[in-house]
């Protein structure tokens, strides 16, 4: 078998800002495994929050060893995004070698379109208010906040879509005291969730407060081997790809969510077509779904998701899986 792993841009339609910064194009990695005349694909976004680049992510995937399997693969790489793109690579190889699709080798239910959140990228609230207003037909809408002046932000997207369910992520960017001002107001606009409100290490308050507002960790949460503990914090998961090293950890980590009697959120980091398609298989059943990322590009892969009605559709076999 061989691995080649290739870094690839692609441009947003518009600058995607979030607490920690901004963006104007989604930098992923593809990766491609050859072996028998077949290939699988996967991809990767590197996230420097967590300590990764593009560098450092293909010296990891180019280090493996020729005949890596998905099974050495979970001791080989720590969970991230390097083995994510080879492990989803994988699963698309087996797929297109056994002719059977990855949710049937998966021992996953078929998949089936589900309504998927739109995300509103951190703006002044007269920007925020009218991205809403473009957005309003959308049925839920994702919201980025995180700073101390989010009140107005927060009024401004209700007076653009009055009608849509929304939820917020914060991404890391309150303190105990911010969030415990805003709460009430986050009720009191119809606010749904709060994503990762309080730094990850820094969100034990969480654990000792009245809990209205159901809370979903974000940064908290990575793998099964950071699970414990957070029940007492969280009411809910967010499970992304490349937080948790791929496919074959997310699906157990997905059981293992469901188990200890939180609710889940399937999430991603904004990528293409090819990221978004094996999520889509850990999708079924969600509570919140947000695989926008194909929506906020000004350019995807070809073929792409289709995104209809408001939902992100299973991919096609050529795609992936």
């Amino acid at each position: 078998m061989s691995i080649s792993v290739q870094a690839d841009r692609f441009p947003l339609a518009r600058a995607f800002t979030i607490s920690r910064g901004s963006k104007t194009e989604a930098a992923v990695l593809t990766v491609r495994v050859h072996r028998e005349g077949v290939m699988g694909c996967g991809e990767c976004v590197p996230y420097a929050r967590y300590g990764e680049t593009l560098d450092s992510v293909t010296a990891q995937i180019e280090a493996l060893p020729p005949d890596i399997t998905r099974h050495n693969l979970q001791d080989a790489l720590p969970p991230g995004a390097a083995r994510n793109a080879v492990d989803c690579a994988l699963w698309d190889w087996q797929a297109k070698f056994t002719g059977a699709p990855v949710w049937q080798l998966a021992g996953l239910p078929r998949p089936r379109p589900q309504t998927t959140a739109y995300t509103l990228s951190l703006d002044t609230p007269d920007a925020m208010e009218e991205a809403a207003r473009e957005a309003a037909h959308r049925p839920l809408l994702k919201i980025k906040l995180g700073t101390p002046e989010d009140m107005p932000r927060l009024e401004a997207v209700r007076r653009g879509a009055p009608a849509s369910r929304l939820i917020v992520d914060a991404n890391e960017g309150w303190t105990a005291e911010i969030y415990a001002d805003l709460a009430p107001h986050l009720l009191r606009l119809g606010v749904e969730m709060v994503e990762q409100p309080l730094p990850a290490g820094a969100d034990d308050m969480l654990a000792e407060i009245e809990r209205p507002l159901p809370v979903c960790a974000d940064e908290a949460v990575h793998d099964r081997a950071s699970l414990p503990g957070l029940a007492a914090k969280y009411d809910m998961v967010n499970l992304k790809l490349d937080k948790a090293g791929g496919l074959t950890e997310a699906g157990a980590m997905r059981a293992a969510v469901l188990e200890a009697g939180l609710d889940l959120m399937v999430g991603c980091m904004v990528g293409t077509s090819l990221a978004m398609a094996p999520a889509v298989l850990l999708a079924q059943g969600a509570k919140v779904v947000d695989l926008d990322g194909p929506l906020l590009l000004s350019r995807d892969r070809t073929p792409p998701l289709s995104y209809a009605d408001d939902k992100v559709h299973p991919a096609a076999p050529e795609l992936w899986g």
